[in-house]
């Protein structure tokens, strides 16, 4: 009995989808799974032919499924000869083109696995990259959200030490890479998206080491590697220099190396104990300034140490330690950093405390304040973190009213801590821009903040000591805000006192009282820091009125009020509501009602 197709009530968007599945089968998958496409085949018969259950049909189907694993391509003519014509010709198409695309597996199996240096190479140049775009854009905006070293040592970086090493180089090359890269004129919109790693990428194949270039980035520079040498060739030309080396030496600044400073957390490790440890692997002496500072030779690798790793030891400069020893809070106090990212001298506040007392770390950018969780957290200290704006907070609140000491390491240029942020890779700092129009102007606008909080800090009512530091060269924001604010800490009962006496480099002879501060030498001890010290002298109170805020607030409320008519007052003021209007009316003193 032969089949009618005229008769037959077809419905090709079912039969598509599954002469597709049903081919592709045929074509990829294992003889074995011919049993299921006859099931597969009667069940979609029956829905298509309701009620067509002939013996001979059933058994011509059978017999062509049957010879499936001999003659696939009956198979395939079985549901072709189902088809509409005018499907036909578009799934023969399909067809074609089904069989000459490779199966998934074929091409897992195709694509060798990389082995551990290359993956290691693969996922160092991407680290190193993503390092390497934070600091060229910080850089180029003047506004570093970290250090190259914080930067690269943060917790999201596996392979720490390959990738700083990558991104310093790096750095180092850059202008000759810059300089390559446009001479061979290779770069494409694609690549142009991550300059940054062809930036990497480059370094390896000109001046590092030439192995596991596995990456598709990596393979595209790599087959113009004699496009990138001629390129090198022609600048050594046009700078008239016969060597490499002649022309690394002309592009490159000196390393300014200095002593390792590492600062011992007395809330988990006692100093002694630390020497005794650190001296297994390093020549090790105690700091004869700050207690708890230990000096180790330079270039000492400490970041995969174990005292470090938990939290027993912290690498701390010995300029950006004597910050917290000179504020020098006493057990039980409550103590404020108010701009305390990322945190090392939070926690050596805690420490010099011995655990007791309260710390309350301040801090307003929302990429810092998850630095100093982190750092926090690692020392083990006991510590109030505050995600806000120090302008912002009451000093009569009460959670901030009994603070006794406040440590103020407010934003600045960060001048003095070239050589420990490696500022002098960058390229603002081989351009010679930090003597422009643009970094003045910024030197004033942080000048301004400076002042601002250093005022806002001699507001607290019980504050006893308050400790003005940064870390930067400038007069602007070292003794010229020391200089503005004096009046105003004088009626406010404090004077400047020396922090380290034995320290012999003083502050600029530019105020009185000069020989009360205190200042590090970049080039001598490798740190340019500053530190003002005031302190309040027994027996005198803050008075309220003193205070530019509060006084200013008190002036405006008065002169409302006296502005206001006593209708106004009535029908602004009902008493049912009277706290609410009063708001309003102090708020938006230009929406008043006005009967007359």
């Amino acid at each position: 009995m032969q089949l009618d197709l005229q008769t037959c009530d077809f419905r090709p968007h079912r039969w598509f989808r599954f002469c597709m599945s049903a081919m592709t089968r045929i074509q990829c998958g294992p003889l074995s799974t011919s049993h299921l496409l006859q099931e597969k085949v009667l069940s979609v018969w029956r829905e298509v032919q309701p009620g067509v259950e002939s013996p001979s049909s059933t058994n011509r189907k059978r017999c062509v499924l049957d010879r499936v694993e001999s003659e696939r391509g009956i198979f395939r003519g079985f549901f072709l000869c189902l088809l509409p014509p005018r499907l036909s010709p578009l799934l023969q198409t399909m067809a074609r083109f089904k069989a000459k695309q490779p199966s998934s597996g074929a091409a897992e199996k195709k694509k060798p696995r990389m082995s551990n240096a290359e993956r290691s190479a693969y996922f160092s140049r991407r680290e190193a990259a993503k390092v390497l775009r934070s600091v060229l854009q910080g850089d180029a905006h003047r506004r570093a959200v970290a250090s190259i070293k914080s930067l690269v040592y943060s917790p999201s970086i596996k392979n720490k030490k390959a990738t700083f090493a990558l991104v310093c180089q790096t750095l180092k090359h850059l202008p000759i890479i810059k300089d390559v890269l446009e001479g061979a004129n290779i770069l494409n919109s694609r690549l142009k998206r991550q300059v940054e790693l062809v930036y990497i990428i480059t370094y390896d194949i000109l001046f590092g080491q030439e192995i596991s270039f596995v990456g598709d980035a990596e393979k595209f520079l790599l087959q113009r590697k004699v496009s990138l040498q001629s390129a090198l060739a022609r600048l050594l030309v046009r700078k008239k220099m016969k060597r490499i080396e002649d022309l690394l030496d002309h592009y490159q600044t000196p390393d300014v190396s200095k002593p390792r400073y590492v600062r011992v957390n007395t809330l988990k490790l006692d100093v002694d104990s630390a020497l005794i440890e650190l001296r297994k692997q390093f020549m090790v002496e105690k700091d004869d300034l700050v207690p708890d500072l230990l000096k180790l030779p330079p270039k000492c690798d400490l970041h995969d140490h174990p005292l470090v790793m938990n939290g027993s030891v912290f690498m701390q400069g010995k300029a950006s330690s004597m910050v917290a020893a000179a504020l020098d809070p006493e057990p039980g106090w409550e103590v404020l950093d108010a701009c305390a990212a990322p945190g090392n001298k939070t926690v050596h506040l805690a420490a010099l405390m011995g655990g007791k007392g309260k710390v309350i770390a301040c801090e307003l950018n929302k990429e810092r304040i998850k630095r100093l969780a982190d750092t926090v957290r690692l020392s083990g200290a006991y510590i109030e973190v505050f995600h806000g704006d120090f302008l912002s907070l009451d000093p009569k609140d009460p959670p901030y009213s009994k603070v006794r000491a406040i440590l103020l390491d407010p934003s600045c240029s960060g001048s003095g801590t070239v050589a420990e942020r490696l500022d002098h890779l960058l390229p603002s700092h081989a351009a010679g821009q930090s003597a422009n129009v643009d970094e003045t102007e910024r030197l004033t606008k942080l000048a301004s903040f400076q002042k601002k909080a250093l005022t806002h800090a001699l507001c607290f009512p019980q504050v006893e000591r308050i400790v003005y530091s940064t870390c930067s060269i400038h007069q602007i924001e070292n003794e010229d805000v020391v200089k503005s604010i004096l009046p105003l800490a004088s009626s406010h009962g404090f004077r400047l006192a020396t922090p380290f006496p034995q320290w012999h480099r003083r502050g600029l002879p530019v105020l009185e009282g000069f020989e009360h501060l205190l200042r590090t030498d970049p080039v001598e001890d490798k740190e340019g820091f500053f530190i003002a010290l005031f302190i309040r002298e027994e027996g005198s109170v803050i008075q309220p009125s003193l205070s530019p805020d509060s006084s200013h607030l008190s002036l405006v409320k008065r002169t409302k009020r006296k502005n206001l008519s006593k209708k106004e007052a009535r029908i602004r003021m009902p008493t049912l509501f009277g706290g609410m209007f009063k708001m309003f009316l102090y708020s938006k003193p230009s929406f008043r009602v006005n009967l007359k």
